[in-house]
């Protein structure tokens, strides 16, 4: 299969172009600079020159592949909505071009608000629908679509997508404890995260591509529930650092950006994925990964 990869070199697409191609696929992917095209050029993978503004060259891309895997996002923090904006447009065309072709479209999703007080589940629907909501709503308007002549596939991604390497959430933990002196978590630390491994992560997107049926909502997560004192604890070990308790209206100011995520719930479930897809994650857990020096 000739797949056509946006976020191709970033931190779960270049794992996932590395899952596909040892598995036999083509991979063609979308790439900004002339880094990240040698980068492709070098895996052997092929080159398409853009960007998640480039709608025409989204649009391009699709048209000559077999199926699409969209895992590219610009998580400008700063501008939020300028984020959800670029998004919806690109599944957008994404979907205006692959309807009735019968072929597959993956794209990446989260889990940060499917449920309260309780694990998410595959059964539980994101309450984001519309332009102005998380994401610009991608993950509904994709479904859409699952009925006209498109696979639509959403993977939902842990808010801990970890291994060597990650620049993410966790990573930015650790850097507020470096800077600190401490390894903070916030109010009780009761709070629980769902992670997975980076190449359980890619694995699952390779499988649901070739396998999962249309409108099938995928949960990448291994670790059900990690809570968030757990994870302080974890990086505190590993920096010989205190842990400390950090009262909630002092997030922003210690964390920084990723204070207004580390004192959600994000659990999750991934039973009927595993069942589905017979997808066991096998890496390292965060803990693991934390104090064998991931985030060193």
């Amino acid at each position: 299969m000739h797949v056509f990869v946006t976020g191709a070199t970033g931190w779960i697409g270049s794992a996932v172009v590395d899952e596909l191609l040892d598995a036999g696929h083509e991979v063609t992917g979308l790439a900004r600079s002339d880094d990240s095209a040698t980068a492709l050029e070098r895996k052997g993978a092929r080159v398409h020159r853009g960007d998640l503004d480039d709608l025409d060259g989204l649009r391009a891309g699709a048209e000559s592949a077999d199926a699409v895997i969209h895992l590219a996002n610009k998580h400008d923090w700063a501008n939020p909505a300028e984020s959800d904006r670029a998004e919806r447009a690109a599944v957008q065309t994404f979907a205006d071009t692959l309807t009735g072709t019968g072929r597959a479209f993956v794209l990446a999703a989260g889990l940060s608000t499917l449920a309260t007080g309780r694990p998410a589940t595959e059964t539980d629907l994101s309450p984001a629908v519309g332009p102005g909501s998380h994401r610009g709503g991608a993950e509904n308007l994709a479904l859409e679509y699952a009925e006209k002549g498109m696979r639509v596939i959403s993977a939902r991604f842990a808010p801990s997508v970890h291994g060597v390497g990650d620049h993410g959430f966790v990573a930015a933990l650790v850097a507020a404890a470096r800077k600190h002196g401490v390894s903070g978590y916030l109010g009780d630390g009761t709070a629980a995260w769902a992670a997975v491994h980076r190449t359980d992560a890619a694995r699952l997107v390779r499988l649901g591509l070739e396998g999962a049926p249309t409108g099938s909502l995928l949960h990448a997560v291994a670790e059900e529930a990690v809570t968030t004192k757990e994870i302080a604890e974890a990086i505190g070990r590993t920096l010989d650092v205190p842990v400390v308790s950090v009262a909630p209206e002092n997030a922003a100011e210690h964390f920084g950006f990723v204070g207004r995520f580390f004192a959600l719930d994000m659990s999750a479930s991934s039973a009927r994925t595993r069942e589905l897809l017979k997808w066991t994650p096998y890496g390292p857990s965060l803990a693991e990964d934390i104090e064998a020096g991931a985030y060193a």
